[in-house]
């Protein structure tokens, strides 16, 4: 059973590999637009820093005068950083909520632009060598939540209690996941938990990787985090909404909607809807929504745009595809 899984987890990889690259392949390849230099400051998600790394790293090869700048403590600090005029990007795992678009519109009297660059999935990470099959929301609130509002009867603390057994099977489940400032925090808590409040034993970890590097290290542990920090001492769980109709993070299930915990990711920008945007920030949105862009996207582990999404997106700011 075991290597009939590993088979068909490994045909799924297979898709979405394809799927990623077939999506990024549509988009027009970059074209370099003249005039750009200056300082380019993004603040935000500790989930897309790696992308966003990635990004601002081709991009100054493109152009040598711009000076990027990256802060990825997570998404809460974005939405500050645009409206103090400190950061000229936001990236973030979640949408901005009520309270921060109108403190932005207070200072500008606009709302801030929130443009989608990416497909996410949250995954569930186990170490390795830790047998189960797959979870649904009513076990994981049981294991991650102090309220149970997802219909769980009880909490769910030991490894045994889900059916694992030896060396598991007495074993205290150890519990890894982000801090409130993240993005995938509050998702997964509104998600996952049918927003009840996580449990105090909780192991919050500043960043992603430190949540799957931290779960790989002991046989007892799980963890949520971004599909794109997989590392090779933990693996993902499949995920069911009830039951045990368990779906795997793929590309293909992720685009979908099939994969209960999949999300868009954003890049928020201060538009003012009477001026067009500064050459710096035209190119690098342009460039995020190019073939090149969007193929580090997928190289990250996340789920490239469409050609007619990027489109939509892109009118947002007054721009088109060329």
């Amino acid at each position: 059973m075991t290597t009939l899984v590993a088979r068909v987890a490994k045909g799924l990889m297979l898709c979405v590999l394809l799927s990623g690259t077939a999506l990024a392949q549509e988009l027009p390849k970059y074209s370099k637009l003249s005039g750009v230099s200056g300082n380019l400051s993004s603040v935000g998600s500790d989930t897309l820093s790696g992308m966003t790394t990635l990004w601002l790293e081709e991009f100054k090869y493109l152009y040598p005068n711009v000076n990027p700048q990256i802060q990825a403590s997570g998404s809460s600090t974005a939405p500050p950083a645009l409206t103090e005029g400190t950061a000229q990007f936001g990236p973030m795992s979640r949408e901005m909520r009520s309270r921060e678009i109108e403190a932005f519109e207070r200072q500008y009297g606009y709302k801030p632009t929130a443009l989608k660059v990416a497909i996410d999935a949250i995954g569930l990470f186990v170490h390795l060598d830790n047998p189960i099959e797959g979870l649904n929301f009513k076990q994981l609130d049981a294991i991650f939540s102090s309220t149970l509002r997802c219909g769980g009867a009880e909490y769910l603390q030991t490894w045994k209690q889900l059916g694992i057994e030896t060396p598991w099977d007495e074993r205290a489940i150890q519990i890894f996941g982000r801090n409130s400032v993240s993005g995938t925090y509050g998702y997964f808590k509104d998600k996952a938990l049918c927003g009840g409040d996580f449990r105090r034993n909780v192991n919050e970890q500043p960043g992603s990787a430190s949540v799957v590097q931290s779960v790989a290290s002991s046989i007892n542990t799980i963890g949520y985090s971004g599909i794109g920090y997989q590392v090779s001492g933990a693996k993902l769980v499949p995920i069911a909404n009830h039951g045990e109709q368990y779906v795997l993070p793929t590309q293909v299930n992720v685009q979908s909607g099939h994969y209960p915990l999949s999300r868009f990711l954003y890049v928020y920008v201060n538009k003012d809807p009477n001026r067009a945007l500064s050459p710096i920030e035209e190119a690098y949105i342009r460039y995020i929504y190019s073939r090149e862009g969007q193929r580090i996207v997928q190289k990250d582990g996340y789920v490239p745009v469409s050609l007619e999404f990027a489109k939509g997106e892109l009118a947002k700011v007054g721009l088109s595809i060329e």
